[in-house]
């Protein structure tokens, strides 16, 4: 009988920004974008020693091997939001995301907030949807003028 191997879930180390970076760019990329589209987002995916202090970042990792990470940010309004919820190519489907995704609502939650907002990429809405997010409207992309995103929140 084989064992399927844990996810783990720990806090992300300052020293891991360029591994972080490379699978947010790599997971924004499985979803067939063009290079002129990935040039422009790179400054947004990019993560740094700082964002992983200031937002509190998680990874889930397996065998030692990064899956995936995520985070929470303050909105302007002081509720939080999901920030740079990303899965490498080769682990999507695997529960990584789900798995990251419960944790940061877990959080959101704990800390007394009425919600949880997340600005979603296109391709991802459906996956927020299934873990209980509901669309309440769109907001503009960060990196591409003209572009909306879907934007979603969860009342807790």
């Amino acid at each position: 009988m084989t064992r399927k191997r844990e996810i783990a879930l720990r806090a992300a180390h300052s020293d891991e920004a360029g591994a972080l970076s490379r699978i947010a760019f790599a997971s924004k990329a499985h979803w067939g974008y063009d290079a002129d589209f990935m040039a422009a987002c790179r400054e947004e995916l990019t993560v740094s020693e700082a964002h992983i202090g200031e937002r509190s970042v998680l990874v889930a990792e397996r065998d030692g091997v990064l899956l995936g990470f995520g985070g929470l940010s303050m909105r302007e309004d002081g509720e939080p939001e999901i920030w740079h919820l990303f899965v490498a190519p080769e682990a999507m489907g695997q529960g990584a995301g789900r798995l990251l995704t419960e944790a940061l609502i877990d959080r959101a939650r704990a800390s007394g907030a009425p919600r949880l907002w997340v600005e979603s990429d296109p391709n991802a809405e459906s996956f927020y949807q299934a873990c209980g997010f509901h669309r309440v409207g769109e907001t503009p992309s960060g990196s591409i003028a003209g572009r909306s995103l879907p934007l979603l929140v969860m009342d807790f």
